[in-house]
């Protein structure tokens, strides 16, 4: 909402700067400032007329009106989301002018004992996005993170998981978020919030529910002083970089050049940068300004935030809404043949023992089953052996699900298809009650349809399906000796696709799987 931050300036005395109102759109966690501004009119004449708003909201009213600005400046922590929202506006204007004013990396903050637990489990003892993931998947992670479809640190918190998933290190491309692998993290995110401010206030409300809390730093260092919490939170800078903001004072209306250089010029001036430090726990963008103790922590690696708006419309579109039930529901179509005996099976079993938290890899943290998740497992052979679901609560869970692949119960023969209409049926069932579930099938098989339908029937059947059922999609692993025409066949027949696990290991193909199912 609107709010002045200082009264129209009345006439200076003589000597003095003369005043000029200056209308400015802000984000929200910059209301920290306005003990600074009675100085700032007081050395400059400048008042600051200020609209607070979440920096992606913010950005998209930037955007609406390029060209045709509603404010003289814009003060934003970060700019990187309002130039590409305007260039896919098709923006032609000259980009404005922009000056960094101060940084606040964001980054973990987490009670001690997950720190712990956190550097137990990291490679070297340093934590990473991966281990954070990890960790909110089995639950022990339960996090606040202010909703990145407004604010500028949730988003920037999106992005250094979603680069630390892909594992390129550089920035984000439209390929890269094509799988989304973060469903895992979003297990622990328990807590949003608009405004940076107001998710530190929720945190210290459900602090003996929650143990984590993403934001920038500058928040978890006034948090940790505030005298709100009855522990405070180590601040953890992920080994595997995060999103820098620094905080631009952008030129909206290129007529108030002259104000916005003595407005730029007071902001970044040696004594201003301290009380800015002093005061709202950002670091100076001038290096000759010595840090306090609680910022002498160097930052680590910055990532590159994604340069194509593609990218980051799909990062915000997979993330959804948090308040909706996130769990979602893999049914996992077995092979149990004969011929599944020996190697094949016990490379199964290792699969899904990976998939349970067995794969220590950086990957393989971000494609592990996650709480709340519904795992059903089927086992075939000429027809369906036996049908599991299995909701991951704990541990125990997880032991049950490696009890049902752990089974020695094998066919004579393969029902490929029929087995996999059966899925489609049960699916079509389920969905009547839950609508919104998200539902995807992973077959997996080593050798040729020898029993019940063939492929041509089941893509018909298929087509008769309800609506519902048909948008769920399945993803074939071809193994051993199956047939690859019929598998792509199939798996395109319901918008997935065919991944052949005959020249790498049945992990990593559905690992490749796993990470695109939803």
């Amino acid at each position: 909402m609107a709010g002045l931050w200082l009264a129209a300036a009345t006439a200076c005395a003589p000597g003095r700067p003369e005043p000029v109102t200056l209308r400015m759109l802000a984000s929200s966690e910059l209301a920290d400032m306005a003990p600074l501004l009675d100085d700032l009119r007081r050395d400059t004449g400048i008042t600051l007329e200020t609209d607070h708003r979440g920096t992606v909201d913010a950005s998209n009213e930037l955007a609406a009106h390029e060209g045709r600005p509603r404010y003289d400046v814009a003060w934003l922590s970060s700019d990187r989301y309002y130039l590409l929202k305007a260039k896919a506006n098709g923006g032609h204007g000259e980009k404005p002018l922009a000056t960094n004013i101060m940084r606040s990396p964001v980054v973990l903050g987490v009670k001690r004992a997950t720190a712990d637990r956190l550097r137990k489990a990291a490679a070297g003892g340093r934590i990473s996005w991966a281990d954070a993931a990890d960790a909110a998947a089995d639950g022990s992670l339960r996090f606040g993170m202010a909703d990145p479809r407004h604010t500028n640190s949730g988003l920037a918190a999106l992005v250094g998981v979603a680069t630390a998933a892909a594992g390129t290190g550089t920035a984000l491309r439209p390929q890269d978020v094509s799988c989304e692998r973060l469903h895992g993290f979003f297990a622990g995110h328990l807590l949003t919030g608009d405004a940076s401010g107001k998710l530190a206030d929720g945190y210290a409300a459900r602090q003996d529910e929650l143990n984590g809390l993403i934001t920038y730093e500058s928040e978890l260092l006034a948090l940790n002083s505030s005298g709100k919490l009855r522990e405070p939170l180590e601040i953890v800078y992920p080994r595997d970089g995060m999103v820098l903001s620094d905080y631009p004072l952008l030129l909206l209306d290129p007529s108030k050049r002259a104000a916005y250089d003595r407005l730029v010029d007071w902001l970044r001036s040696g004594p201003v940068q301290k009380k800015i430090m002093e005061r709202t726990l950002r670091r100076p963008i001038d290096p000759g300004v010595p840090r306090i103790d609680r910022l002498s922590e160097p930052v680590g690696n910055a990532l590159y935030f994604p340069d194509d708006q593609k990218v980051v419309d799909r990062l915000l579109a997979d993330y959804g809404d948090p308040e909706r039930d996130r769990a979602a529901q893999v049914i996992f179509v077995l092979d149990f043949s004969s011929s599944m005996r020996g190697e094949r099976i016990t490379a199964l079993r290792e699969t899904i023992d990976g998939l349970a938290g067995g794969d220590d890899s950086p990957s393989g943290k971000f494609v592990r089953f996650y709480r709340g998740e519904t795992l059903t497992v089927m086992r075939f052979g000429g027809r369906v052996l036996e049908e599991r679901n299995i909701t991951y609560d704990g541990p125990r869970d997880l032991d049950r699900l490696r009890g049902v692949v752990a089974s020695d119960d094998f066919a004579g023969s393969t029902a490929i298809w029929s087995s996999l209409d059966h899925a489609y049926r049960a699916v079509a069932r389920d969905l009547v009650d839950r609508p919104e579930r998200r539902v995807s099938i992973v077959l997996m098989t080593d050798g040729e349809n020898n029993a019940g339908m063939d492929v041509d029937a089941f893509v018909r059947a298929h087509a008769r399906l309800p609506e519902d059922a048909r948008r769920v999609r399945t993803y074939t692993i071809r193994y051993g000796e199956a047939d690859t025409r019929e598998l792509d066949r199939g798996a395109r027949a319901t918008g997935g696709r065919m991944v052949d696990a005959t020249d790498r290991s049945l992990l990593s193909a559905f690992k490749e799987i796993r990470g695109c199912v939803h």
